[in-house]
C-alpha cells in the first residue's frame, strides 16, 4: 500500500483463483469486483497438467501429477523451463479460449515462480499475452522496477497466517497502520457455505476474511484513512503501451486495447 500526501493506495487480495477483492471499499468493476488475475499454476492437489503429460515430465510426480504444494524443493529442483513454459502457455491459452479477461500473471503457492529464470519466463510470456506481472521477492520487483512499473514497497500479508479470534479487529488495526509505500494483502474470501465447508478445510479463513471485506467497519475504516485500493489495470495498461512503442512501423500489435484482456498468440508465435 502506498502512502502519499496523506493517502494510502492498498492492493486487494485474492478471491478464488486471484480476483481481487475491491468490494470491500466499494471500488472495482459495477458489480464491485475487479478482474481476476491468473495463477500459473505447476504445484496441483491431486490433478495433472494440461499440456500432454509426455511433453512435461519433469513437472510430474511418479503418479503423473503435479508436485504438491508440500514437494515445492523436489519440483523446483527438477522442473526444466521449456516444460514450464509448456504448461504455462496452456493454461493461458484455456483462459483466453474461455473467454475470461485476467489482468495479471502469478503463481500458485509459489512466490514469484519459485525461481528466477520461471518468474523471468512469466514476465516475457506476460508481455506476449499483455498481463502485468505480480512481483513479491527482490529479483521480480527489481525486474518490474527497471521497466518503470509498479510494486510493492513492503512484505504482503496472508490472511491463512492470522488468528480467526479477533480477525476483525486486527485487520482494523492493520489498516489504520498502514506504511508508506505500496503494499498488498492476499486476503481468501469465501462464503464458508456448505459445499465449501465439505472441500476446503481452511473455509474458516475465507469466510472470516469475507466477513470482514464485505463489512461497514472495512469500509469506515478504508474512508477515513484515505485508503485508494487499486489493481493490477493500470499495470496491464502500461505494458501495453510500452509494447506498442517498441513494435515496428507496420506490425499488428497482438496486444487487445486496455482494458479488454488478453489474446491467443498465432500460430507462429507458439511454435519454438
Amino acid at each position: 500500500m502506498h502512502r502519499f500526501a496523506g493517502a494510502q493506495v492498498a492492493r486487494p487480495g485474492e478471491l478464488g483463483t486471484d480476483q481481487q477483492c475491491s468490494a470491500a471499499a466499494g471500488v472495482g468493476d459495477r458489480d464491485g469486483v475487479a478482474p481476476p488475475g491468473l495463477c500459473c499454476d505447476t504445484t496441483g492437489g491431486g490433478w495433472g497438467p494440461l499440456t500432454e503429460k509426455q511433453r512435461v515430465p519433469s513437472l510430474l510426480n511418479r503418479a503423473g501429477l503435479l508436485w504438491g504444494a508440500d514437494r515445492v524443493p523436489e519440483l523446483l529442483a527438477r522442473a526444466r523451463l521449456e516444460g514450464v513454459e509448456l504448461e504455462f502457455r496452456r493454461q493461458i491459452d484455456v483462459v483466453a479460449e474461455a473467454g475470461l479477461t485476467p489482468t495479471h500473471l502469478d503463481w500458485h503457492c509459489l512466490a514469484d515462480g519459485g525461481r528466477d529464470d520461471i518468474f523471468d519466463l512469466t514476465l516475457a510470456l506476460a508481455d506476449e499475452y499483455g498481463l502485468a506481472v505480480r512481483a513479491w521477492l527482490d529479483h521480480g520487483r527489481q525486474r518490474l522496477r527497471e521497466r518503470g512499473l509498479p510494486v510493492v514497497d513492503h512484505d504482503f500479508l496472508d490472511s491463512f497466517r492470522l488468528d480467526l479470534d479477533g480477525k476483525a479487529a486486527r485487520y482494523a488495526a492493520l489498516l489504520r497502520g498502514l506504511p508508506a509505500g505500496l503494499s498488498e494483502w492476499a486476503v481468501h474470501p469465501g462464503l464458508g457455505d456448505c459445499q465449501a465447508r465439505a472441500i476446503d478445510p481452511g473455509w474458516r479463513v475465507r469466510h472470516t476474511d469475507y466477513e470482514f471485506l464485505v463489512s461497514a467497519q472495512a469500509r469506515q475504516v478504508v474512508r477515513e484513512e484515505q485508503i485508494v485500493i487499486t489493481d493490477y489495470r493500470q499495470a496491464q495498461r502500461t505494458i501495453r503501451a510500452q509494447h506498442r512503442r517498441q513494435q515496428p512501423a507496420g506490425r499488428s500489435d497482438r496486444f487487445t486495447p486496455a482494458g479488454v484482456g488478453i489474446t491467443t498468440p498465432t500460430a507462429q508465435t507458439r511454435q519454438r
